[in-house]
């Protein structure tokens, strides 16, 4: 293991283990206007949220680490405190790239990235029509990290109103993850699409207690066959299959392990267990 004391290295690698391992990084394509009524449009993926009630959503616009100057998003949630955050799908991902270059604080990025600026609803911030939603928020703190290069600033944002493109939802009326297509920033230059050939789902124990992996019996604990995911996915079975499930139950052909495993990939946790007990 290579084993780093931030305090050790240069802040621009350090930033580059931060981003490089703290990924995909949700994209907050930030709107705000200025005093004088200049919108400026940059990218952050120093983003998430945090909160549902309240909606709150937090990003930081970082100190240049060749300068410590800060970003005008940051000049601008200071003087007007309202920002949209538009969401950045793969449609936009090129015009939101181009729109994080250095403009003067007097260029409006809009025009610069080819993008629709809409009126907000409740905020004076523009919209970006391409983008599939839109969250118009007020800025509730701001919170600075530092005075020196790279140093971060947290901009607490509420949600005001949300813009959802209808295109993005299911038939019940919320977003669909295949439709939706967002993008994520990882380090360096790349990026990461969440598509059909990315995403996988695994079901959240929320309402479920899993027996957990020290109840897996050793002998099936200990073999090689199983990585630790396969392990997770066995030790979140709510309870083993009792003797009788196991006696009616048929072993597929095979090495009762690598059947197992087969079943695990494709989804069938009860019968990977009735193949280990049998």
């Amino acid at each position: 293991m290579l084993t780093v004391n931030p305090r050790d290295i240069e802040v621009s690698k350090l930033h580059h283990y931060l981003l490089g391992a703290v990924g995909p990084r949700p994209i907050a394509f930030a709107s705000t206007i200025d005093a004088n009524g200049v919108p400026n449009l940059s990218p952050f993926s120093f983003f998430n949220v945090f909160s549902a009630n309240p909606p709150i959503m937090i990003f930081s616009p970082a100190r240049s680490g060749r300068t410590g100057a800060t970003k005008n998003t940051l000049d601008n949630v200071k003087e007007v405190k309202e920002v949209v955050i538009n969401v950045v799908n793969h449609d936009i991902v090129q015009q939101m790239s181009l729109s994080s270059s250095p403009y003067d604080a007097s260029i409006d990025e809009f025009l610069k990235a080819g993008l629709t600026p809409v009126p907000s609803d409740e905020i004076k911030p523009y919209r970006v029509k391409e983008s599939p939603v839109q969250f118009e928020c007020k800025v509730n703190q701001i919170v600075e990290l530092g005075q020196n290069g790279g140093a971060g600033n947290l901009v607490i944002c509420e949600v005001l109103k949300i813009h959802i493109n209808k295109a993005v939802l299911d038939d019940n009326g919320m977003i669909d993850q295949h439709k939706i297509d967002l993008v994520s920033r990882m380090g360096g230059n790349w990026y990461c699409r969440a598509n059909e050939n990315s995403m996988f789902e695994i079901q959240k124990p929320i309402t479920t207690i899993g027996i957990g992996i020290d109840q897996i019996p050793a002998e099936i604990r200990n073999n090689t066959i199983f990585s630790g995911n396969d392990l997770g996915l066995l030790g979140s079975i709510e309870a083993i299959p009792t003797q009788q499930e196991i006696d009616e139950y048929s072993i597929p052909d095979g090495e009762k392990h690598v059947v197992a495993k087969d079943l695990l990939v494709k989804g069938e946790l009860l019968n990977a267990w009735k193949t280990l007990l049998k």
